[in-house]
Formats: structure tokens, C-alpha cells, sequence
């Protein structure tokens, strides 16, 4: 029986991990997990709620939300935000939000949730060492 491996890559930002990514998932008939996606539907909907961003004591709703990045499409709440994320203000706070301990501990338990089943490729920032340290398959990947 083929083993439902699971693949994490690793590395700074602007090195092609999600290029790379996408492409291996599809070649091996893999779920690509773009983590990067999931964090910028916390920030639409910490956006949404108009709160201080950086009061981490604001994020009561990460425990009423649901993230899920299925089938190249990021849904929040079940509800297909892969364009909205997208926007200049999300572009603008994702790096705050996403440094938020409520925040990154609830992201890391979607992705592991997302990865449990195998037959994933999951690429983003400590990806290899904090969200899936147990990884059947870890890369680092550099490029310039």
C-alpha cells in the first residue's frame, strides 16, 4: 500500500515555496495547503470586525471561525474569500495579525487538522519545524 506522505517546505519569503509547491502537488496528485491564504482570512475578518489589530486581546472570535484552504480556494466561515484576502488592506496587516500567538495557534490546528489525512504538500513559515514537525518529507528551499 503506497503511504499518504505528508510534504513540508520551508523558507524565506520570495523563494518560490508556493510555485514550487503547487506544481509537485499537482504532479503527485497531492492537497496543496497555502498557508499564507489562511492567515490573510483571519486578517479579512479581523478587518471585518473592525478591531485594533494589534490588541491581541481583540481576537475573541478565533474560536467562533473556521479557515479552510481547499481546492485552490481559501473559505472562511465556508465562505470563499480567495479573492477578498487578496486586497491591498489584507496585503497591508497580514504580517501583524499573523504574529499573534491566538492567531498562529489557532492557524497551526487547521493545518494540522488539513494535514492528517496524508497526501498533502503544505508550504509557508515554520511549516517544517512548528506545524508539522513530524513531516514524512521536510524541505528548505532557497533560490534567488
Amino acid at each position: 500500500m503506497e503511504k499518504k506522505l505528508v510534504v513540508a517546505i520551508d523558507g524565506p519569503a520570495g523563494a518560490g515555496k508556493s510555485t514550487i509547491a503547487k506544481l509537485a502537488a499537482e504532479e503527485l496528485d497531492y492537497i496543496y495547503i497555502d498557508t499564507g491564504a489562511m492567515y490573510r482570512a483571519v486578517t479579512l475578518e479581523a478587518l471585518r470586525r473592525g478591531i485594533d489589530l494589534a490588541d491581541e486581546s481583540q481576537y475573541t472570535f478565533m474560536d467562533d471561525i473556521e479557515v479552510v484552504y481547499i481546492n485552490d480556494k481559501t473559505l472562511l466561515n465556508q465562505e470563499d474569500v480567495s479573492c477578498e484576502i487578496r486586497n491591498l488592506e489584507v496585503t497591508r496587516n497580514v504580517s501583524l495579525v499573523s504574529s499573534l500567538k491566538i492567531v498562529r495557534d489557532k492557524m497551526v490546528y487547521f493545518q494540522r487538522l488539513s494535514a492528517k489525512n496524508g497526501y498533502v504538500l503544505m508550504d509557508g513559515r515554520d511549516i517544517g519545524t512548528t506545524v508539522l514537525p513530524n513531516a514524512d518529507v521536510k524541505i528548505f528551499l532557497t533560490a534567488t
